[in-house]
């Protein structure tokens, strides 16, 4: 990740602990994901429920770095709007 936007200059390196709100985010993500992709394999493939769960853990984790990079951008994204950094 870069320390500073090549853009606008904003600094995405924050102090310690600022993305915590991000690792929920991405929790939500992660589980609302697995949750649909479980669903999906269980009502196509008639598989048991246990099965599709085990399945939608496994095709989730390829998904897992980009689903924690979307989550910081949301984070920053969410922190900008209701607290702005003045230029």
């Amino acid at each position: 990740m870069h320390e500073n936007c090549p853009v606008c200059g904003l600094k995405f390196q924050r102090e310690q602990g600022y993305f915590l709100g991000a690792m929920y985010i991405s929790f939500g993500l992660g589980t609302i994901t697995i949750v649909l992709l479980g669903v999906l394999l269980w009502a196509l493939m008639k598989w048991r429920l246990e099965d599709a769960a085990l399945w939608a853990f496994f095709l989730f984790l390829p998904l897992a770095p980009g689903v924690a990079f979307f989550s910081r951008v949301l984070w920053i994204y969410l922190d900008q709007a209701l607290d702005p950094e003045p230029k």
